[in-house]
């Protein structure tokens, strides 16, 4: 009897959930309690120095999300480029995500 190879957990949780840019601004409105006009800047601006940092090669470290470095590199047509990145998680990263803002 032939067994269908498992499909590997990661890839199940991306292929179905995604966070765009208006979900973030919605997530971090519901956490923050402030207005979204506040807020997208802000999210923007982050976002932004994030890339800029990956992009010239830095080392990120924000917990509680991790440290981010880029592995590799592959420059495409047009000036864009796919960067492969390695996300090391702390250990209690999903206390972290799971805890509420309100209970503090």
């Amino acid at each position: 009897m032939a067994r269908e190879p498992k499909e590997a957990p990661e890839t199940a949780k991306t292929e179905d959930a995604m966070l765009k840019k208006p979900e973030l601004l919605d997530a971090v409105v519901a956490r923050t309690n402030l207005k979204k006009r506040d807020v997208k800047p802000a999210v923007e601006a982050a976002l932004a120095v994030l890339g800029e940092a990956l992009r010239d090669g830095a080392v990120v470290n924000l917990p509680p999300l991790g440290k981010m470095r880029v592995v590799k590199t592959k420059p495409l047509d047009g000036g864009a480029a796919i960067v492969t990145l390695k996300l090391r998680t702390p250990k209690d990263a999903s206390v972290a995500a799971k805890s509420d803002p309100d209970d503090a």
